[in-house]
């Protein structure tokens, strides 16, 4: 019994060992055929490739994108100082701007100084008081720049000359103008087209009317809204025929002779920033030499 299960056992040995040593003379045959050679280059070629290949995708998507970014960066830079460079180029337009503005205004007042007389005095308005009924303008000369007492005071605003009022204080370096709405301002004046005489006085605000009073009721079909008012240049106060308003609107009391006329101011006073300080006198003195001259 043991004997033949020794048999069996030897047999099985045989047999695992032909089948072992078929397989290893297979392999060898195909080492030296180069089969399995080639076989193996292509699927290690394959592999290999194709590792290189994700490798490959996965270097160049990190490195498109820190390209990306580091382009994001320079155009988000770039967009940064251009935006700057529009800024200020915006601002310098607004300040040309005002510039040309400011400049245009000031030989707009100079050209008229000097078609006065070149001894008028331009100024600066430096505060003012639009709430009280009795205000005052103040103004950056004063009696070193040569400004003196009832002094009258123009200036030119859209290309219209008009009276802004008379020099009632006077410091060093600073004066006080009453300007024509203020309610202690009384001025002599004329209708210009009838030449009706008349005294403007105003209501003790810039946004309110002036009034001329004193007119008779007799001219009243004479009148028409716009008409201008001027002064009078009597008593040598102010220069003749410098404009005050405009006619807007007309009134009459049945007790009355006299008409209610409401002006409109040449000025916007609450544009108004430079004036002009006439001389008065020696423009009164300078046309009294020209005229003895040509007697």
């Amino acid at each position: 019994m043991v004997k033949k299960n020794k048999t069996s056992l030897k047999f099985r040995i045989s047999e695992f060992l032909f089948v072992i040593l078929i397989a290893v003379s297979s392999t060898m045959l195909a080492f030296n055929s180069g089969a399995f050679v080639l076989n193996f280059k292509r699927i290690g070629f394959s592999v290999i490739s194709s590792m290189e290949k994700g490798v490959n995708y996965v270097t160049s998507g990190v490195k498109n994108t820190f390209s990306s970014i580091g382009e994001l960066r320079k155009l988000r830079k770039d967009y940064d100082a251009l935006l700057l460079k529009l800024e200020n180029y915006e601002q310098m337009q607004r300040n040309n701007a005002d510039i040309r503005k400011e400049n245009e205004r000031l030989r707009e007042q100079l050209d008229f100084s000097l078609s006065l007389d070149e001894k008028n005095i331009p100024a600066q308005i430096i505060a003012r008081d639009l709430d009280n009924a009795y205000a005052y303008i103040t103004i950056n000369k004063g009696s070193v720049n040569g400004i003196k007492k009832n002094m009258p005071v123009l200036a030119i605003q859209n290309g219209s000359q008009a009276l802004v009022g008379k020099i009632v204080s006077v410091g060093t370096f600073t004066s006080q103008i009453m300007p024509i709405y203020n309610m202690n301002c009384m001025v002599s004046a004329r209708i210009q087209n009838t030449r009706d005489l008349g005294l403007v006085n105003g209501m003790g605000s810039h946004e309110n009317p002036l009034y001329l009073r004193y007119i008779r009721k007799r001219v009243v079909d004479q009148l028409h809204y716009g008409d201008i008012v001027v002064t009078s240049g009597e008593n040598d106060n102010y220069m003749r025929d410098i404009p005050i308003g405009t006619i807007s609107k007309i009134s009459s009391q049945a007790y009355s002779s006299t008409l209610d006329i409401e002006l409109t101011p040449i000025i916007d006073f609450s544009k108004l920033e430079i004036i002009i300080v006439v001389n008065q006198k020696e423009l009164n003195d300078r046309k009294n030499t020209d005229r003895q001259e040509a007697d």
